[in-house]
C-alpha cells in the first residue's frame, strides 16, 4: 500500500508460488471470526514469507493526541518468546504514545509511532547505523538479552478509508542459511499486499464488534428502561437472562438423557443472549401502575383512600344521628350505646375492606359477598362531582352523568368505571378472586408477549439471530397448550424457549421486590414449580434438570438473599426410576397377588 499499486512479483524469491499464497492467505483471513486467531495469523503469514526471526503486531486505540499503539502479538524465534494472541499471555509492554504526553506533539523518534502518524512503510537494513529515530530502547534490550536486532520493516495497515488502522513490524529477515539480511524491495511489496489484505479483514472485524457492541448497548438500554419503569420489577430483564443461560449451560454440558444431543455453538449462545434480555420488551407498552398494582384498588394512586374517607363519613353520619337523637330528648344513654356499636361495626368493615384490597392467593365467593353486602350502605353527597374534572375523565361521564348532589353506595360498580381503558369498579376489583389484577389488567399484562413478537418481528435480525423472536416470545407458553398467546404444545417449541419459560416463572417466584407479594423460599418456589410441572406447564425434563444438575441452587446463591435460601429436598420432586424388567422365565403372579404385592 506504501507503494500504491506498485506490481507485486510473484515471490520474495521470484518463484511462481507467492501470489497464489497471497490468494490464498486472503481468502483465509476473510473467513477468520475470532479475533486473537486473525490477528496472530496476520503476523504469522508475514513472518513466514520473509523467513523474518520475529515481530510485532500494533493496533491503534484511543483519539487525538491521546492515540496509542497497543502491541497486540509479538512473536522471536531465537528468544523463544511468545505473547498475546491464542497463547493467552498477556504483554505488558506500555502501549506506545503517538503523541508526547507534554508537548502533544506527533512522536516521530519511534518507527512504528512515525509509520502511523505518515501512513508510510519504513524499511531499515540496520538499526545501529539508522538516522532519525530513536532505538536506544532496542539497544539495551540488546545487551540484555544477548540479541543482536538488525534489519527492521515497519509497515502501516490501512482500512479502506486509507486511516491507519495498525502497524505491523518485522525483525532480522534471514537467508536459507540463517543470516540475517536487509529485507528486500520484493519482500516488502508482499508484506503490503499482505498488510492490504489484513487491514481490510481486522477493520471488518472492528466494525462487526462495533455493531455487535453497540447491538448490546442498545439491548441493555431497552431492558433498562423496561425496569427503570417500575422499581418494584428492576432486576427482572437482568435476571432472567442470567438463569436462562445457566440452565441451558446444564443442558449443553449433559453427555446422556433427553439432553444429551442438545449443542450451542457460539453463535446459538450470542442468539439465546439477545433474545433473553428482549423477552419482556414489549412492557414499554404496559402502564406502570398496572404492572406495579400493588392492591386491589389502585391505579396511579391507592383509591383505599377514598373509601376510607367514605367510612368516615358514615361514623360523622353516625354521631350527627346520635346528637339530634339526643337533642330531640331521646335516651342519652341508649343513644350513645347505638352510636358505639355502629363505630365498632364500621370499623371492623372498613378493617375488612382494607384487608381485601391487599390482594391474596384465594378469595372465597362468601368474602366477595360480603364486599357487595358493606358496599351497599349509602352516604350522602352533597358537592357535584362532576367539576374539576380532566376532558377525558369528564367523557367517562357523558353516557351516565351523576346528579349534582344525592345518595351514593359506599362501594360502586359506575357507569364511568366500565367506560374507562380498565375497569375501575370498586366491587369488581375488591371482588378479584386472586392477586390484585382485574380481567383487562390482566390481558394488558398478557399483551405484551403479543407486542413483544411483533416488536421482534419488526426487527431486521441478521439470520444468525433470526429465531431471537421465536424464544423470547414463547415464554408464556404452556406444554399442554393452554399458555398465550399462540397456545403452543411443548412439541410445537424450541427447547430453548421451554428453558426461558422456567427461568421466567423461577424468577418471579423469588423476586424479593414485588410490591403485590411477599419474597417466597427457595422451597416454596421449587414446590410451586413442581406443580406446574404436574399439571404440563412447564417442561417436565427441563424441570427435572433444573433440580438435578443444581441449577437452581446456583441461582438461588446468587440473587436470592440469605433468608429465602433454605433446604430443598429434590428428591420428592423427580420421577422415580422405571422398575427393571422382569425375566422372560420368571412367570407372572396372579391378579390377587399383584394386588397384595
Amino acid at each position: 500500500m506504501a507503494d500504491g499499486g506498485a506490481k507485486v512479483d510473484a515471490s520474495p524469491d521470484g518463484s511462481g508460488s507467492g501470489l497464489e499464497r497471497l490468494i490464498d492467505i486472503g481468502l483465509a483471513l476473510s473467513a477468520e471470526r475470532n479475533h486473537a486467531r486473525l490477528t496472530e495469523r496476520i503476523l504469522l503469514e508475514a513472518v513466514d514469507i520473509t523467513k523474518a526471526d520475529g515481530g510485532t503486531l500494533y493496533l491503534c486505540q484511543g483519539e487525538g493526541v491521546d492515540q496509542t499503539l497497543k502491541f497486540v502479538i509479538l512473536r522471536n524465534g531465537t528468544l523463544k518468546t511468545a505473547m498475546g494472541g491464542t497463547t493467552g499471555i498477556e504483554i505488558k509492554f506500555p502501549p506506545l504514545r503517538l503523541y508526547n504526553a507534554e508537548t502533544k506533539q506527533p512522536n516521530h523518534n519511534n518507527v512504528a509511532t512515525h509509520v502511523a502518524l505518515t501512513g508510510k512503510a519504513i524499511n531499515i537494513e540496520d538499526a545501529y547505523t539508522a538516522e532519525g529515530f530513536d532505538f536506544s530502547g532496542t539497544k539495551k534490550f540488546d545487551q540484555g538479552t544477548g540479541y543482536r536486532s538488525k534489519s527492521f520493516m515497519t509497515i502501516p495497515l490501512k482500512n479502506y478509508t486509507d486511516q491507519v488502522i495498525g502497524v505491523l513490524q518485522l525483525i532480522n529477515a534471514t537467508d536459507p542459511d540463517g543470516t540475517v539480511i536487509p529485507f528486500s524491495k520484493n519482500m516488502q511489496r508482499m508484506v503490503e499486499a499482505l498488510a492490504s489484505q489484513a487491514a481490510v479483514a481486522i477493520d471488518n472485524q472492528q466494525l462487526i464488534e462495533a455493531q455487535k457492541a453497540l447491538m448490546d448497548s442498545l439491548i441493555a438500554v431497552m431492558a433498562g428502561a423496561i425496569d427503570a419503569k417500575s422499581p418494584y420489577t428492576g432486576g427482572h430483564c437482568q435476571r432472567v437472562p442470567e438463569l436462562t443461560k445457566m440452565l441451558a449451560r446444564k443442558a449443553h454440558d449433559a453427555t446422556e438423557g433427553p439432553f444429551k444431543d442438545f449443542k450451542l455453538d457460539e453463535g446459538d449462545w450470542y442468539e439465546l443472549h439477545v433474545a433473553a434480555w428482549l423477552h419482556d420488551i414489549g412492557k414499554v407498552t404496559t402502564p406502570e401502575y398496572v404492572v406495579d398494582k400493588a392492591t386491589k384498588l389502585q391505579t396511579i394512586y391507592d383509591r383505599i383512600h377514598e373509601v376510607r374517607m367514605r367510612f368516615e363519613v358514615l361514623r360523622r353520619d353516625a354521631e350527627i344521628k346520635m346528637l339530634k337523637a339526643i337533642a330531640k330528648g331521646k335516651s342519652a344513654r341508649v343513644e350513645r350505646k347505638k352510636f358505639k356499636d355502629r363505630c365498632a361495626e364500621l370499623d371492623e368493615q372498613w378493617k375488612f375492606i382494607a384487608d381485601t384490597n391487599l390482594g391474596g392467593e384465594f378469595m372465597p365467593k362468601e368474602k366477595q359477598d360480603k364486599v357487595k353486602e358493606i358496599g351497599a350502605q349509602e352516604w350522602y353527597r352533597y358537592f357535584d362531582r362532576k367539576l374539576g374534572l380532566s376532558w377525558t375523565e369528564g367523557k367517562l361521564l357523558d353516557k351516565a352523568p351523576p346528579p349534582a348532589e344525592g345518595v351514593e353506595k359506599l362501594l360502586a360498580d359506575l357507569p364511568e368505571h366500565g367506560a374507562a381503558e380498565y375497569h375501575l369498579g370498586e366491587l369488581l376489583n375488591l371482588s378479584i378472586g386472586r392477586g390484585t389484577l382485574n380481567d383487562d389488567e390482566r390481558k394488558k399484562i398478557n399483551d405484551h408477549i403479543v407486542l413483544t413478537i411483533q416488536m421482534l418481528k419488526d426487527l431486521p435480525f441478521p439470520k444468525h439471530l433470526r429465531r431471537v423472536p421465536e424464544y423470547a416470545g414463547g415464554h408464556h407458553e404452556k406444554m399442554d397448550g393452554t399458555g398465550y398467546p399462540n397456545k403452543l404444545r411443548g412439541d410445537q417449541m424450541s427447547l430453548p424457549a421451554k428453558i426461558m419459560a422456567i427461568a421466567d416463572i423461577f424468577e418471579a417466584l423469588t423476586a424479593a421486590d414485588r410490591p403485590y407479594k411477599k419474597a417466597k423460599t427457595l422451597s416454596e418456589s421449587v414446590k410451586i414449580l413442581s406443580f406446574m410441572k404436574k399439571d404440563k406447564h412447564v417442561d417436565a425434563d427441563l424441570f427435572e434438570l433444573f433440580l438435578t444438575s443444581g441449577a437452581y441452587k446456583d441461582y438461588a446463591d446468587e440473587f436470592l438473599r440469605p433468608e429465602q435460601i433454605d433446604t430443598v429436598d429434590i428428591s420428592k420432586y423427580l420421577t422415580p426410576p422405571a422398575p427393571p424388567p422382569t425375566p422372560a422365565n420368571t412367570p407372572t403372579p396372579p391378579p390377587q397377588q399383584q394386588a397384595a404385592e
